[in-house]
């Protein structure tokens, strides 16, 4: 059995993004896992850091993440990024020093290392555009950011990445092989 924690970031009960966590929560408690799931909308999770010391909201994240094997994240990619209060997550909760330290090399340069080792990550992200202008015009840097920027950082090397494109265009068919995916990514933890 693995311990999963999600973090879900869209504000549409009725979006696709949640029909992709509700089928992913659905699989792997079929398949006997356990799943502990954080609604970022619904908690009014506030994405603003300041430099402050982290509150009782980001130690209780980090407290169940560190009880989990496998930390999944749900959301769209707005103008090539993560909406804002995704990001504001990321920045507080997998933040040094408790998700990863520097290394000193030497002046100035130095290297991170991660605290998360031994964790999976799935990433499972719906965009508006076709997959061509993705990868050719955007050199896919919603991927590159998240897979080396953040979890490679935090020590997570086994990272999945799932991307579902053209979403708002895309017909019930093809939205139903999106889910199969999802499904299938699902019983593969």
């Amino acid at each position: 059995m693995k311990k999963i924690f999600i973090v879900y970031g869209h504000y549409n009960e009725k979006s696709f993004n949640a029909a992709i966590r509700d089928t992913f929560i659905e699989t792997v408690e079929k398949n006997g896992h356990k799943v502990d799931v954080v609604d970022l909308y619904k908690e009014k999770f506030n994405p603003v850091f300041s430099g402050e010391e982290p509150n009782e909201n980001v130690l209780d994240h980090r407290n169940r993440i560190e009880k989990s094997n496998v930390i999944v994240l749900i959301a769209p990619i707005w103008n090539f990024r993560m909406p804002a209060i995704v990001e504001g997550w990321i920045d507080k909760v997998l933040a040094p020093p408790w998700a990863f330290k520097f290394k000193r090399l030497f002046g100035n340069y130095g290297y991170p290392l991660g605290n998360l080792k031994g964790k999976k990550a799935i990433v499972f992200c719906t965009y508006g555009s076709p997959q061509f202008a993705v990868r050719t015009f955007f050199l896919n840097m919603p991927t590159k950011r998240l897979r080396r920027g953040v979890f490679n950082i935090c020590g997570i090397t086994d990272v999945i990445y799932r991307r579902y494109f053209a979403v708002p265009f895309v017909g019930n068919q093809k939205r139903k092989k999106f889910l199969d995916d999802v499904q299938k990514t699902a019983s593969n933890i």
